[in-house]
């Protein structure tokens, strides 16, 4: 194939108005989202020779839009290979899976299995299916992330000025996040937190890992049992932080690790647990709690636990 079939040209000089929601951004940042596919280096250059104009003006990257600037978008060659187009079963998937939505945020029961967005050998995650399905949404991104094996409530933020309020939740440990999750062994002792500082390593493979490490993070998970059986423990978990890994690493750390967790599990345990029926990893975000812009009220939404796990569960006689 041709060089010149391997890209596609916007062939029209672009005009953008700078609204509300997109006023904050660095012009780079910007440029980045609007101009799907385009590297860096492409952005930098056409703001540097002045291809990029704002009300008219040169700008430098580091120029924060305000609402009412009009933005002069150049024609710019974008590789064809970025285009991102998920199956139709992937985007139904995810369409059935809608929890909750308004005029600021939707909520996602992610699927196990899927990632949040594309990446490391991945063409697509979940945003940019969300993308795809809603081509004329004028804003869509991710508030926070779950790992590709964790199933449950994911929030996509819908504008701006929303995405900057939950982050803030994040911040402030305000925002609720609670997950269900299946360990090893017959949990003791009642409610525990874990308040165990988490660093990543890098292996030479190129594999990344998470260890309770003085040197690390700080990180904080409170572990509650929901129904302890003879092999397996349910339990609750509530994050005040939210590292890599974080309730992998700590459940580990308990000595009580995760069912079906072929990074950070027991590789007796998890086999265990494939002759019950599991083929992925039993974590789960079940609940989440957050504010959204111009009210007090919490929103509230919660993600059923998928039949497969409640199978699972039923073949340990553990009940919910």
């Amino acid at each position: 194939m041709s060089k010149q079939n391997d890209n596609i040209l916007n062939p029209k000089v672009q005009f953008v108005t700078i609204s509300d929601d997109q006023a904050g951004q660095r012009i780079d940042n910007f440029l980045l989202a609007r101009l799907k596919g385009a590297p860096k280096s492409l952005i930098y250059r056409i703001v540097r020779k002045g291809e990029v104009r704002v009300n008219k003006g040169r700008i430098k990257p580091p120029y924060r839009l305000q609402a009412g600037d009009e933005v002069r978008i150049p024609p710019v060659r974008l590789s064809e290979k970025e285009e991102v187009r998920p199956g139709q079963s992937a985007l139904d998937r995810i369409a059935e899976n809608i929890l909750y939505e308004d005029k600021r945020v939707l909520v996602l029961n992610k699927p196990s299995g899927m990632a949040v967005h594309g990446g490391s050998g991945l063409s697509y995650g979940v945003i940019e299916a969300l993308r795809v399905m809603r081509p004329d949404a004028p804003y869509l991104e991710l508030v926070h992330r779950l790992d590709r094996d964790t199933s449950g409530c994911l929030i996509i933020a819908k504008k701006r000025s929303q995405l900057r309020y939950l982050h803030e939740q994040l911040r402030e440990h305000q925002l609720q996040k609670i997950y269900m999750t299946l360990l090893k062994g017959r949990w003791q002792g009642g409610t525990q937190t874990i308040n165990a500082p988490l660093r990543k390593n890098t292996l030479s493979s190129g594999e990344r890992m998470v260890r309770v490490d003085d040197m690390g993070k700080s990180a904080v998970s409170h572990f509650s049992p929901l129904a302890v059986g003879q092999t397996a423990s349910l339990m609750q978990v509530r994050l005040e932080t939210g590292r890599t890994h974080q309730i992998r690493v700590h459940a580990r750390h308990s000595g009580h690790p995760i069912a079906g967790d072929e990074k950070y599990g027991d590789d007796a345990f998890n086999k265990q647990m494939r002759e019950h029926g599991l083929k992925r990893l039993f974590l789960h975000a079940s609940k989440i709690v957050f504010k959204v812009t111009d009210s007090d009220d919490d929103i509230v939404v919660e993600a059923p636990l998928d039949e497969k796990l409640k199978k699972i569960l039923n073949n340990l006689d553990i009940d919910l």
